[in-house]
């Protein structure tokens, strides 16, 4: 009962302390005088970090096995895994461009798990014989670890797409206004007016241009490290699977939904891999691979949950009635 208590209280602390920092991140947006407000964010999500961690380990002392055994935990697990990523940056001391994308992801996560769920699927149960193996804890452990890592860094390659897509629409713009104006008007009067301007708005323009120009170098750069430390973390995650495969079912590898959408996620982005890395194909080509593997990642992850067929239908759940 007392577990049970604690478990409960630190759910809402945890989820509470997220919508306060993406409510921060609103603020953030609206008004950029506000000092600290960054600085309490971050803390925010390093609160909620220790509270998810307080989560598991309550969860696991009172279950007695790693906290992975249904579609609820894995979601706990998830949320905290995001909170680890957003540690990544700290570690060198960089600018943290991960946490307006970590933090709106935890809450959804949460929400979800504590909200869309029924509440038989929240209670701890026994495993059955199937997860009863040391291989539990490292295979699901890397699998949601890889699944955080890969969410994040494609949603960065998104937002880097929209950046792109934006900016793209802008430059049409200007250059149909040109084209306006020199059928409208004369064209030397035109050319002399518009050297007037750009001379006096040059500096604000490069400023803005550099300051994209940097914005889009740092999320590029932090898109491929996290892709990249979520697709190492995938690769084991597939290798030990298929090492536990071979105990629980005789075979490394049998073709179940699951395994098939894990190779498929696992290819994308090898893709991915090979266009960020190849000089000729970075940029779009790559983040459109990473967008497209967003995706697949949740139908990998979330959809054949949803289906709850296959060797690995321990995940299939139920959504609240209510």
């Amino acid at each position: 009962m007392i577990f049970a208590t604690l478990e409960h209280i630190l759910t809402h602390i945890s989820f509470s302390t997220i919508s306060i920092v993406i409510t921060i991140h609103l603020m953030i947006l609206l008004v950029h005088e506000i000092i600290g407000l960054r600085d309490s964010s971050e803390k925010g999500i390093i609160a909620s970090f220790f509270s998810i961690t307080g989560l598991l380990v309550t969860r696991w002392i009172y279950s007695g096995h790693f906290p992975l055994r249904n579609l609820y935990e894995s979601l706990i697990f998830l949320s905290w895994s995001f909170s680890i990523i957003h540690m990544i940056p700290k570690i060198r001391n960089h600018k943290n461009d991960l946490s307006t994308i970590i933090a709106p992801s935890a809450i959804f996560i949460q929400g979800f798990a504590t909200s869309g769920l029924s509440t038989e699927m929240h209670q701890s149960a026994i495993l059955v014989p199937a997860l009863q193996s040391q291989w539990l804890m490292m295979h699901v452990s890397m699998m949601l670890l890889s699944y955080a890592a890969l969410l994040c860094g494609s949603l960065l390659s998104v937002a880097l797409l929209v950046i792109t897509f934006r900016k793209n629409i802008d430059f049409f713009c200007k250059n149909k206004n040109f084209l306006i104006n020199s059928f409208f008007f004369d064209e030397i009067k035109y050319s002399n007016e518009k050297r007037r301007v750009l001379k006096k708005n040059t500096s604000f323009l490069s400023f803005r241009n550099y300051y994209k120009y940097q914005l889009t170098q740092r999320l590029d750069y932090w898109s491929y490290r996290v892709i990249s430390l979520g697709f190492t973390f995938l690769t084991i995650g597939i290798l030990s699977g298929a090492v536990w495969a071979n105990e629980t079912w005789g075979s490394y590898w049998n073709w179940d939904p699951k395994e098939t959408w894990a190779f498929i996620t696992w290819t994308i982005f090898a893709i991915y891999s090979h266009t960020r890395t190849n000089q000729s194909l970075q940029g779009t080509n790559s983040w459109l691979v990473a967008s497209v593997g967003f995706l697949i990642i949740w139908i990998c992850y979330f959809g054949i949950n949803l289906l709850g067929i296959g060797l690995h239908s321990y995940g299939s759940f139920i959504l609240t009635s209510n």
